[in-house]
Formats: structure tokens, sequence, C-alpha cells
């Protein structure tokens, strides 16, 4: 499974905190324009100086309090208009401004002054004289305690709201990271890609076993209406499983793109914070976000990042991030929460550790396994990743196709580009046949090593790579050796490719062994020519082991042990299981029984054909690399071929 490289890039995020991206959905409005710490220092400047100067303009309101000898001279000066008196106080107007005695700055003409006690003058006479008024209520009324408490308080008040203010906009702008410890969060807006293409079937190539079952969600997408006349209820969630580099992520975004909905895809393990509560708040974000544009579909991939099955003892007493986060997005699918609209598209490559409460129906009611393409599914992907890519004439992918059997839709557009890179470098105008057939010994095969071997070192190197290819040629069955080279490669000084005419989904223990009997071929050519090994068989032997032991233990082939299946299958260790002693003695014993029996078998065939073997080497080491036909030719074998 795989599809074109997509038509639009991945949509951007509109935070940092917002794990999900979003297509296809309504253009958010414009940002606003956040404050930042130097226009906030600026503006409560700013607001202290007006306040200040507003309780100023307040206080030239007040009367000016005077000596009573200024009082004197003022009133005897004829200058003095009214007064009132409240015991020895006096306030009263001037009838034109006077100067401030003693020294002082300024004018003035509402006055306050205190007469002493023990004056004898006789005022009331003098104020007669001067036809002073002497009124009933206070020339001046001093503010209320109300007014002068708001007008001392204003300015701390003034400088709290606007803290408070700029700390609610920081937290909004720093994306709440500690859940919201320092404000609520601004609701997160769905990204538009505008102008952009929206992936579609029509993208993808080798899905026709899983088209139908998406192609559902599609038609209940487009047209809910007429499947509520019929009693049917949308599919709460789809899970597409599989092996990495099968398509999942694209074929989440082709349903999006097929039904016209919004697409909102988030990794799970970008929900995961340090403190616990932040993964459940963002489920909560997106769900919400993706019923404002209902219907929709959000995408979770890699969902057994925090939908591993609980109760495992991790975490405090089951409350960690992870279980919050999971428990939050189960309720969000489930039935109480109203989402109706929303399908949610998860993938995995690990779809037996799940929590069951994820895959029940209702939640997850499909599963979907998205495999490897087989070769006609090979052939339309790389037709798709070769549309931009310039091919010369004669360039086969039907070849290609053939000769690349259990490679995903990731592996074949990695060696599309991969050639394209081998024609830059070799100053070509279009992509050949042999820059396919060199991209893919670099994909398999692995890139050269300049690397100087004995002569010596090179011919054991020939006879161990010859001993593979014979015994792979000579059983019957067997993959057809594609290729050989006794150039080092990765980690290997030679390397033997051998891969199947068809693809295969079931083997027999006859092709297993036989299997067995080529790995096991370098080290039996290097026990029949130098009476010696060596550890150029490591990666040999492994696969020869993960072989063996799948035929005991997994796939019941061995009598002794019985049909059953005694070891995981996840390529943990093999005492994973809660297996008897004597069960796991019996598997040891016939693993043994089987590698030693195809080790006899390897060493027997290639001392019966022992000619085939060195014809076979000289001409390795004499062209260092041979394909299929020069090497059948050179260890005189008849290729038959079996086009499928």
């Amino acid at each position: 499974m795989a599809s074109v490289t997509a038509p639009s890039p991945v949509p951007p995020r509109d935070r940092t905190d917002q794990p999900w991206r979003s297509e296809g959905a309504p253009p958010p409005p414009p940002p606003k324009k956040k404050l930042s710490w130097r226009s906030l220092l600026w503006t409560a400047l700013l607001v202290y100086l007006l306040t200040n100067l507003l309780l100023g303009f307040f206080g030239d309101d007040k009367p000016k309090t005077i000596s009573y000898t200024e009082f004197s001279s003022q009133l005897n000066a004829g200058n003095v208009e009214k007064i009132y008196a409240k015991g020895d106080q006096i306030q009263g107007d001037l009838k034109k401004e006077a100067e401030v005695p003693d020294g002082g700055k300024g004018n003035y003409q509402e006055f306050i002054t205190q007469r002493p006690s023990w004056a004898d003058d006789q005022i009331w006479d003098e104020l007669t004289k001067q036809k002073v008024t002497v009124t009933a209520e206070p020339v001046y009324k001093e503010p209320s305690l109300l007014t002068n408490l708001l007008l001392s308080l204003l300015p701390i008040l003034v400088l709290v709201g606007l803290w408070m203010f700029m700390a609610r906009r920081m937290a909004a702008g720093m994306g709440g990271g500690a859940g919201g410890m320092l404000g609520r969060k601004q609701p997160p807006k769905p990204v538009e890609l505008e102008g952009a293409k929206r992936t579609t079937f029509a993208d993808v190539a080798g899905i026709d076993e899983v088209e139908g079952e998406l192609n559902d969600v599609v038609d209940f997408l487009k047209n809910p209406d007429a499947y509520r006349k019929m009693g049917a209820k949308m599919p709460g969630g789809v899970l597409l499983a599989g092996p990495p580099g099968t398509g999942k992520t694209l074929l989440a975004r082709a349903v999006a793109g097929e039904a016209e909905v919004p697409f909102f895809s988030a990794s799970a393990s970008e929900f995961i914070e340090m403190i616990v509560g932040v993964g459940a708040s963002r489920v909560r974000e997106l769900f919400a976000e993706a019923r404002k544009v209902a219907p929709a579909i959000i995408f979770i991939d890699e969902i057994d990042t925090i939908g591993r099955a609980r109760g495992g003892g991790s975490g405090m007493g089951g409350h960690d991030e992870r279980e919050q986060t999971l428990n939050q997005i189960l309720t969000e699918m489930d039935g109480f929460s109203g989402s109706e609209g929303v399908v949610v598209l998860a993938a995995t490559n690990r779809a037996d550790i799940l929590d069951p409460a994820l895959t029940r129906p209702g939640r997850f009611d499909r599963t979907v396994m998205v495999s490897p393409p087989d070769r006609k599914g090979r052939e339309a992907i790389l037709k798709i990743h070769t549309r931009e890519i310039p091919l010369a004439d004669g360039v086969d992918l039907a070849q290609v196709a053939r000769t690349t059997p259990g490679m995903t839709g990731a592996e074949l557009a990695n060696l599309a580009n991969e050639a394209a890179l081998l024609a830059v470098k070799r100053k070509q105008s279009e992509v050949s046949q042999s820059d396919l057939s060199d991209a893919l010994e670099k994909v398999q095969l692995g890139a050269e090593r300049p690397l100087v071997m004995p002569d010596e070192e090179r011919r054991r190197t020939a006879y161990h790579e010859s001993g593979h290819a014979l015994l792979g040629m000579l059983q019957p069955g067997a993959d057809p050796v594609r290729k050989i080279t006794i150039v080092p490669r990765g980690r290997a000084l030679g390397v033997t490719l051998s891969t199947p005419d068809a693809d295969k989904y079931a083997y027999t223990e006859e092709y297993l062994r036989g299997r067995i009997i080529g790995a096991l071929g370098g080290m039996a050519a290097e026990q029949v020519v130098f009476d010696e090994i060596t550890t150029g068989a490591e990666n040999d032997l492994e696969q020869v082991t993960n072989i063996a032991r799948g035929m005991v233990a997994r796939w019941g082939m061995s009598e002794r042990v019985g049909r059953l299946s005694a070891v995981p299958n996840d390529g943990q260790s093999p005492y994973g299981l809660a297996a008897a002693p004597s069960t796991l003695d019996a598997i040891d014993g016939e693993m043994r029984r089987i590698v030693d029996e195809c080790y006899e078998a390897a060493c027997r065939q290639l001392r019966d054909h022992r000619a085939q073997l060195d014809a076979l080497s000289e001409a390795l080491l004499a062209n260092e690399t041979l394909d299929e036909a020069d090497a059948y030719r050179a260890a005189g074998i008849t290729r038959l071929t079996k086009e499928t």
C-alpha cells in the first residue's frame, strides 16, 4: 500500500501546543495582536502619569491654607468677599487673587485659616465694616470618605487590572504549557491550505482490498441522511492496522479528501506531556474543534502510544498521563459526548497490544488490515511515484515490481527517488533501467564500501557467496538467485540476492527447509573448501534460528512439540510465554535437529556439485558481480522461469 507523493504538504500548526493539523476546514479569523512586556510597561507608566495628573487636577480646587495674620491683612484691606466659620476654623473667598505669603509661589483666592482661641480682636465688627458676607454653608465641601478612598486606590486598581490582563494574554500565547496554569488558553483554530489539492483515492495505489471498507465511511460522510432513514449509525472509528510504510496515514487523508470533509491529524505521542491532564485537555479540544465543522475526520497516528492495554502496573496507580489521555479518547468516542458526524481513524502497527475498550464495537467498529501491495499494486505504485521522474524508453516497471516482493509503498517511493539521484550523479537526463536496478541493489543490499580485501579473503568470500547461490539454484521451489556480488556492501563482505517470482503468503515445510539450507550454504562452502569456518555467517545464523524457531514453536512443523504455539511472534524472547520447561527443552532439541539435518544436506550437495561451485566462484572472482543470467550460466544450471 502506498501512494503518490502527497499533492500538498503536511498542514502546519497555528500553535506549538496544538498537537494536530487540519485541512479542508474553514479558514481561521485573523489572529489578535498580542501584548508584549515592553508595550505593557509603557502602558502602565502612561496610566500612572495620567492618574497622578488627574489627582493633581482635583487637588487644585482645594482652598489655600493661610495664616491668621494673612487673613487679617486681607480683611483690613477689604479683599474678603465671604466667609464661613465653624468653631475657630474660617474659610472663605477673596474678591481678587492675592499672592501666597511668606515667599510662596502662585496666587490664591479660596482660603482656610484657623483663628487662635486667645485672640481678642473684634472680628465681627470688622466683617460688618467691610461688608463681608457670612454664609451658613461651607464655602468648600471636602470630598466624601468613599471618594477619597477611590482616588487613592485608583492607580493600584489600574495596575492590577493590567497585570491580570497581561498574564492571561501571555498564558494564551504560550499555549498554556502547564495545562492552563497561567490562564485558559485560546481555543485553537483549524489550518486551511488555501488552493491546495486534497488527496483522494486516485492518488493512492494498491488499495483494492481496503478501498471497499473505507468507501463505506466516505459514502456515509457524503450521504448521512440516507443512512439515518434506515436507522444506520455512522461508524465511530476505523482502525488501520499494518506494517510501517504501507500508507495508512495517506489512506486516512484520502478518505477525508474523497468525502470532502475537514481532516484533523495528530500523532498520539503529541498529546502526552509531563503534567498530568494536559493530554486529556488537548483531546477535548480536538474533538470540540472537529464537532464545530462536522462532518469531519479525526486521524490519530501511532495510537498504540497511548492506547496500550491498561493495568500493566505503569504510572501512579493507573492515573498517569497516558491513561488519562486514553480515558478521554474513550469518553469522546462514546455515545455520551454526542460526537455525531465525527469519524475517528487511527493507525497502528501493533494492533495486538491495544486496550480492549478501545477496539470494542461502538468505538473502533472496524479494523482494516493494510498489507504490503501485491505485484500489480507495486507496479501501480511505481507508476505513481515516477510520474514526476523522466523515464528512458524501455524502462520496465513491471519487471521492477516482480523483483520487489514484500516492499511497501514507502520503500518503493524511496527506490524511485534513489534511482533519480543516481541518474543525476551520472549526469543523465532520464532514469534508465540500470538506474532502477542499481537503486534496488542499494536499497536491498546496502551501499558499496571502498574496501580493499586481500586475495585470500576475496577467494573465501567468493566461495561463501557461491555456496549460498548454488544451493538456492539446486533446491526445488527455492527463490531464484537474482544477483551475486563480492563487493562489500553495508556490513557484509558479499551478498547473494534471491527473491521469488510471485508473492508468497503461505510457506511449506519443504520451502522453509530449503531456505535454511540456502542460508547455511556459505558456512557449508567454507567447511567443504577450506575445512574451517569464519565469522561471516553471523547474519546467516540469525535467519536460520528465526526460521527454525518458527517451524517448531509457532507453525506446528515438529512431531515432538506438536501442533501448538509456544513462543510469541513479536520478536521477543522465546521464553516470553509461560511454557513448561519440558516444552522449551523439546523446542530447543527440535531446532537443533532441523538445523543439523539441513547443514548436513548443504555440505553433501556442495560436495556432490563441487565442480559447479568452483566454476561459480571463479566467475565471481573474475567479475565481482553476477546478475541472474550470468550466475546460472556460470553454474551450468538451466533456470526454469514461471511468469505469474
